[in-house]
């Protein structure tokens, strides 16, 4: 299971890589394979939090393409962030957050 993570954020990792330099098509592919791997693991905390951080950086990368897009991504991942209490995905979330008028 651990190579399944590993690979999982580092599609992740990519994925951020390529939306920040402007690739949103390879992002937007490298997280979809990320969400693949994780949606076949079993429910525990580090899948949800990779999760988490998966689906609020595909919402973000969507958004900057176009900002109605991606609010499945953001209600999921908004909603993973809350379930883990990651620290870090809580404060991504409510980055997200910040311009709908919503608190986490």
């Amino acid at each position: 299971m651990r190579p399944a993570y590993l690979t999982a954020a580092r599609n992740l990792q990519l994925g951020r890589e390529w939306a920040v330099e402007g690739d949103q098509d390879r992002a937007l592919d490298a997280y979809e394979e990320a969400l693949s791997i994780l949606r076949a693991l079993p429910p525990e905390r580090t899948r949800d939090v990779l999760l988490a951080h998966t689906h609020l950086a595909f919402y973000q990368t969507l958004a900057l393409m176009d900002p109605e897009a991606g609010q499945e991504h953001l209600h999921l991942g908004v909603s993973y962030a809350r379930s883990t209490r990651d620290p870090l995905a809580r404060a991504i979330a409510e980055e997200c957050l910040s311009g709908l008028d919503v608190v986490l």
